[in-house]
């Protein structure tokens, strides 16, 4: 497996999985501004040279946020979406931020062990956060650096 950056020429794949996997797909637009500038990582995961999977991060000052993480279907549980948080996580530390933050449907129990397993822990509920259909969503944070920077 390969883990990289998101590239313009994945844009398209990626707006399909958006398409499979999400009630509320974004469009290529907002992909293609995610894909590059200050603050946005896009990562892509490819596996035997099939687009199995990506991750998008947007920060700012020491704080991360991941936006989305999608697995194709034909790529679950092979460890692609691990690879993607495992590469994501270091970029985080290289760049000194203090937690990565993400939002999770209540009822994703894979990802929610997947982001556990992780470190992740639950800091919090939006309630009705999500739509089609409508479901809380969990908040779950990531502490990478542990001290206080003064």
């Amino acid at each position: 497996m390969t883990i990289r950056d998101a590239r313009p020429s994945d844009v398209a794949k990626i707006a399909a999985l958006e398409r499979e996997c999400f009630s509320l797909p974004w469009p290529e637009e907002i992909i293609t501004s995610q894909l590059s500038g200050p603050g946005k990582i896009m990562l892509a995961a490819e596996e035997e040279g099939a687009f199995a999977g990506y991750m998008g991060l947007q920060y700012v000052l020491d704080e991360g946020y991941i936006s989305n993480v999608c697995t194709a279907p034909e790529h679950r549980r092979r460890g692609v979406a691990s690879a993607l948080i495992d590469e994501m996580i270091s970029r985080a530390a290289a760049l000194e931020l203090a937690f990565l933050s993400l939002e999770v449907r209540a009822s994703n129990s894979p990802a929610i062990a997947l982001y556990r397993g992780k470190g992740f822990v639950d800091v919090g509920v939006r309630p009705g956060y999500y739509e089609k259909p409508a479901e809380d969503a969990i908040i779950m944070n990531l502490y990478i650096r542990k001290e206080p920077q003064c």
